[in-house]
């Protein structure tokens, strides 16, 4: 049968509560949170560690429940919300990369204006969540009068990732005893509508490309277009990462927008091999006529091990100082300076507006429209498995349909038996 609770927890009234030893004595303290599958997992690791401090010898009943009647000594000093997210920052800085810390920095610090930095973390409840995410969301004040009024909300996905900060915090508090209630326990995410991907029509490539500012703009959104590689990804290619008679391709690093060299986004894409096709190959001929013999720039690469870093010697594929009209520092291009030249190449054209990200989408319908393999294309990609290619364009294959089947008729029709054209006797 399968176990409902975890030792030493049950529920009480709705609400859970957990049981453990004291001196030869059994005592039980509620919890203050709702009976969930959840809140139950989070509650057996809370009393799991109030079992450690009795067993260590440093369990203070003071300060793990600092409400309950049966406390001896000063309740634990309440902490505010900036306090408590200075202290998760630090304990969270050892197993995520420096671009990832500096973007909860970021989304933390609007939850901390519009909560107030000196509100008491054991004061905030499951409604002002609610009443937060509708801020975020709606752009219209709704908790507190001290901070600047957004002048438009935030779309979903983003107000999710605002909210997953938040609760990680709130959950941390709520483990260490510095809150009786994790407010963010029973949030759930708003729900997104995906849209579908959104490729260029291969006209509609062709005048994007002849619309490019200079000839290494277009063999840098070619080269994106015919190899799917991630923004990051394409400004950190260097020469010493391409095999010309091999005709591969090793994705080594990645730019972030901090900016910083890291590893490329996923374990899936850590150094994998990309094979080009004959278009690509063809754009790099052509552009190592520009930066081939460029001079080589040493870069730090963080690891995904804390503090580890490696040094890469690149010389760059494409580099912004080739057609600079001022000088430059750098030898590669930034990722936010990318969409730039797609936006203008797009204005240019006459071609609809996309994101700039649709370049990688483009190379995956095209992929797909000719026949490859989703499980070549996801590792193409970077992607773990082909199921993020069936999930991100399973609605876009069948409008190749047509052209599926004219590839089987070519494919297979010389395996199908000779028919007869009457009737056999």
């Amino acid at each position: 049968m399968k176990k409902l609770f975890p030792t030493g927890v049950e529920s009480h009234g709705g609400f859970l509560r957990v049981w453990f030893m004291l001196n030869g004595k059994r005592h039980r303290e509620p919890l203050g949170v709702p009976d969930t599958p959840k809140n139950r997992k989070k509650a057996g690791e809370f009393r799991q560690s109030v079992c450690y401090a009795i067993r260590t010898g440093t369990f203070n009943y003071s300060e793990q429940f600092p409400d309950s009647a049966k406390s001896t000594g000063p309740a634990k000093k309440e902490i505010t919300l900036a306090a408590l997210i200075k202290k998760w920052l630090i304990v969270k800085k050892t197993e995520i990369s420096e671009n990832t810390l500096g973007r909860y920095k970021s989304k933390l610090k609007t939850v901390e204006t519009i909560l107030g930095e000196d509100r008491v973390v054991s004061s905030i409840r499951g409604e002002d969540m609610l009443l937060l995410r509708n801020e975020l969301l709606t752009g219209q004040q709704l908790i507190g009068k001290g901070h600047k009024k957004s002048k438009k909300g935030r779309a979903v996905v983003t107000v999710n990732s605002y909210m997953d900060g938040l609760s990680a915090v709130l959950e941390f508090a709520f483990l260490n005893g510095y809150t009786q209630l994790d407010a963010g326990a029973n949030l759930t995410p708003l729900r997104k509508s995906r849209k579908p991907p959104d490729p260029l029509l291969k006209d509609e490539f062709i005048r994007v490309i002849e619309s490019c500012q200079n000839w290494q703009i277009a063999n840098l959104w070619s080269f994106a277009v015919y190899t799917g590689l991630r923004h990051g990804e394409l400004c950190a290619l260097s020469w010493e990462d391409i095999d010309m008679m091999a005709g591969t391709a090793m994705v080594r690093r990645n730019l972030t927008s901090v900016p910083n060299f890291t590893l490329p986004k996923t374990q899936a894409g850590t150094d994998r091999v990309i094979q080009l096709i004959e278009p690509a190959l063809q754009i790099l001929r052509a552009q190592a006529a520009m930066t081939r013999m460029s001079r080589q720039t040493e870069v730090t690469v963080s690891l995904r091990e804390y503090g580890r870093t490696r040094q890469d010697a690149c010389t760059f594929v494409f580099n912004p100082q080739l057609t600079a009209i001022h000088a430059q520092d750098n030898t590669y291009y930034a990722v936010s300076s990318l969409g730039q030249t797609w936006d203008a190449a797009l204005r240019k054209s006459g071609v609809r507006r996309r994101k700039a990200y649709q370049s990688r989408h483009t190379y995956a319908c095209w992929s797909i429209a000719a026949g490859a393999n989703p499980s070549f294309i996801a590792a193409q990609m970077g992607h773990a498995s082909a199921q993020m290619v069936y999930t991100v364009y399973g609605d876009w294959m069948p409008e190749n349909n047509d052209e599926q089947v004219t590839l089987l008729n070519q494919k297979l029709s010389s395996f199908a038996p000779s028919m007869p054209h009457r009737g056999i006797a």
